[in-house]
């Protein structure tokens, strides 16, 4: 994996813990598609290499799934 690659799902991952940080005023859907945001972020950039495309995409779906989780 080059570098620019693991720069950015490290990047990806402290956005993800950031964002998770400051979910205590947040309702439990809420929370559920930041989880879902932030996991599918970094799928999306491990499956395909780091590529922006796919970590937008990865977070793209896996928000859609946490917000629907539980409905």
């Amino acid at each position: 994996m080059s570098t620019r690659s693991r720069l950015s799902m490290n990047a990806v991952a402290v956005a993800a813990l950031l964002v998770l940080a400051g979910c205590s005023g947040m309702s439990a859907r809420e929370k559920n598609t930041a989880i879902g945001a932030g996991v599918g972020a970094v799928g999306g950039a491990i499956l395909t290499g780091g590529s922006t495309v796919g970590t937008v995409g990865g977070a793209a779906v896996g928000g859609i799934i946490g917000h629907e989780i539980k409905k």
